[in-house]
């Protein structure tokens, strides 16, 4: 490790660290150009042969501003919760200087509300949702909830419910601005949901007026459990988000076709509808129009 590097943390270091080591100015930025360092942000650098992603982004910005916690849509991405878009931002307790690469939200926050995930000293899950539930936009927000309370795979990995309703009722008490529309927001929340598709299609119904049950029980006679994303139960009709992920082997293609059979021959369902995700989120008009040409 060359003597750089080992002033370096997580792979970031301050050029504040390498002046204070000893290193004139001119000096360091010609050594770290030629051993292959990257800058991230004014003042830090990335180490040779690491990315400059999201995780050493943040960790840069809190390192050259120790008061600022990652929070937000980075915190939400931090601890493994679902998000229709990424965005760099973080949270001071007081006015400080910010940064042109992230979004910096002057909030009070209290000690018990922030905690360190690897490295990083970010918001805790229920503060990092109520702030989305406070900020919006609506459908973002529940994308976020509804992950954090579901069980569910995320990056190949079976994640945990990361909360409940119960925590994130508790913390959207009080009249911080956007408070009681959060609250508001948070009752459409749905435990049950399965991928940000299905938060979206439910949401989009819940706008036109369908309110269908979410990932009930259904049996086939042979008494194989189903569990359909949506039954709109005295029409006898099923509504089925199919994802981004394509099954891409011949077993998930026959689990997907077995599945879609199962379906079918439970007693309650007369008739089956599959969106794909690209209609949910771009065209979820037609997708509406179809739902209630059956439920007619």
């Amino acid at each position: 490790m060359g003597e750089l590097e080992a002033l370096a943390r997580g792979g970031v270091l301050l050029t504040a660290w390498a002046r204070g080591a000893g290193w004139p100015p001119r000096l360091l930025n010609r050594r770290l150009r030629a051993d292959g360092w990257t800058r991230i942000i004014n003042g830090a650098w990335c180490a040779p042969g690491r990315a400059v992603d999201e995780g050493v982004r943040l960790l840069a910005l809190q390192l050259t501003g120790p008061e600022r916690v990652v929070s937000h849509r980075s915190a939400a991405a931090v601890h493994g919760v679902e998000l229709l878009r990424t965005d760099v931002e973080m949270t001071a307790s007081r006015r400080v200087s910010r940064p042109a690469s992230a979004r910096v939200h002057h909030l009070p926050l209290q000690p018990h509300e922030v905690v360190t995930v690897r490295g990083l000293r970010v918001t805790t899950v229920v503060r990092t949702l109520g702030d989305l539930l406070r900020d919006g936009p609506r459908d973002e927000a529940l994308v976020a909830v509804d992950s954090a309370l579901t069980r569910r795979t995320v990056r190949g990995r079976r994640v945990p419910p990361l909360t409940d309703e119960g925590r994130l009722a508790v913390e959207l008490r009080g009249s911080r601005t956007g408070t009681a529309r959060g609250r508001g927001w948070l009752a459409l929340a749905d435990r049950r949901c399965g991928s940000p598709a299905e938060t979206i299609a439910r949401l989009r119904m819940h706008d036109g007026g369908l309110h269908p049950e979410s990932q009930v029980e259904l049996r086939t006679p042979s008494g194989r459990l189903c569990r359909p994303d949506f039954l709109f139960r005295r029409e006898g009709v099923v509504v089925e988000i199919e994802g981004y992920a394509f099954h891409g082997t011949r077993d998930a293609h026959q689990r997907d076709i077995q599945r879609f059979n199962d379906l079918a021959a439970c007693p309650e369902v007369r008739v089956i509808l599959r969106f794909t995700a690209v209609e949910v989120f771009h065209r979820p008009e037609g997708m509406l129009a179809t739902i209630r040409q059956q439920l007619i």
